[in-house]
């Protein structure tokens, strides 16, 4: 398996100084989707049922088991307390894990994801929030419940929530020290979603490649950065990207040369795209960093070009990263 830790992305490194999109957006987004997405959906109720329960499992538990329209939002702040500083405790707790599995099972089979309607939706956000949740665990036993929905065909959003969870709970077992018990099962799935014709499910998959790895993700990724999608053409560049391949080249230069969008003020729309574009340049900046490491050498020139191009790139965060690599490759060509 790949190490996710030692070479992964995270969106928190460099996010651009503009309002951030609304939730909808957010849940397609297609670099580490899950920790954008909690920054954006925790709101007033997070904190009601935080200090309401604090860091106490059984009462989550016990408020996940009941049958009522606010358990989504158990879930998701119990996802959120698992990602903060008390859930340190909470992470390793196999039973805690085969407990959140279990109400996911019996949610499922209850039929309720598939019918139509608000209570429908419901269900889908409750199974989604508690995938999310156990993709915040590091044992290999949250695992199991994630394998299960990953390739829900009736369900994508859950399907979509439960790779990205296996991606996030790949990463937490690596800084464990620990691994999945059947590596070779996880890629598999992987590999079986990013085949997927919902472009979001198989964006995510995409991305959970090139965290995950295993045999034959990085032929699976030269087949993606091909694919007709912005989101999974780019996923799959940055999963090329931490394996060191020249085929990430490519798809890296288009995200890099994406213009700038100016928004009107008040034009959510346009603030949303702009965010979206610096997310996409800084990751992408990012990845080229990958390649130089394993390389020694400066990118080709056409990508050289447009890193110092956005050396002076209206977006702060993205003109400092550029400016930072557009300095190391030019220490690197010099044979500093």
């Amino acid at each position: 398996m790949n190490e996710p830790t030692r070479r992964g992305l995270t969106a928190d490194d460099a996010l651009p100084p503009v309002e951030p999109p609304n939730a909808a957006f957010l849940v397609q987004l297609f670099v580490v989707p899950l920790t954008i997405v909690a920054c954006g959906l925790f709101v007033v109720w997070g904190f009601y049922w935080l200090a309401q329960m604090g860091n106490d499992p059984e009462s989550y538990v016990r408020a996940l088991r009941r049958n009522n329209e606010g358990r989504w939002q158990v879930a998701l702040n119990f996802a959120n307390d698992l990602r903060g500083p008390g859930g340190a405790a909470l992470k390793g707790d196999a039973k805690l894990a085969a407990d959140l599995a279990g109400i996911l099972d019996d949610e499922v089979a209850s039929g309720r994801t598939q019918g139509s309607g608000h209570a429908a939706e419901q269900s889908k956000t409750l199974c989604g929030y508690l995938c999310r949740a156990l993709g915040e665990f590091s044992v290999p036993e949250a695992a199991v419940p994630l394998l299960k929905r990953a390739n829900d065909t009736a369900d994508s959003q859950t399907a979509q929530a439960a790779v990205e969870a296996l991606a996030v709970l790949a990463s937490n077992l690596a800084a464990a020290g620990k691994s999945f018990d059947d590596p070779a099962a996880v890629t598999k799935a992987i590999l079986a979603a990013s085949q997927s014709e919902n472009k979001t499910l198989r964006s995510s998959a995409t991305f959970a490649l090139g965290v995950i790895g295993g045999p034959g993700a990085s032929e699976r990724l030269g087949h993606l950065i091909e694919d007709a999608d912005d989101d999974v053409r780019y996923n799959a560049a940055i999963g090329l990207a931490r394996q060191g391949a020249d085929a990430a080249w490519k798809p890296l230069e288009e995200m890099l040369a994406l213009p700038d969008v100016v928004p009107s003020e008040g034009d959510q729309q346009g603030q949303a795209e702009r965010y979206r574009r610096a997310m996409i340049v800084v990751n992408a900046l990012k990845g080229v960093s990958l390649l130089v490491d394993d390389t020694k050498r400066p990118p080709p020139g056409a990508v050289t070009t447009l890193i110092t191009k956005l050396a002076t790139d209206p977006v702060s965060d993205v003109r400092s990263s550029a400016a930072a690599l557009d300095r190391r490759i030019g220490r690197l060509a010099a044979g500093q």
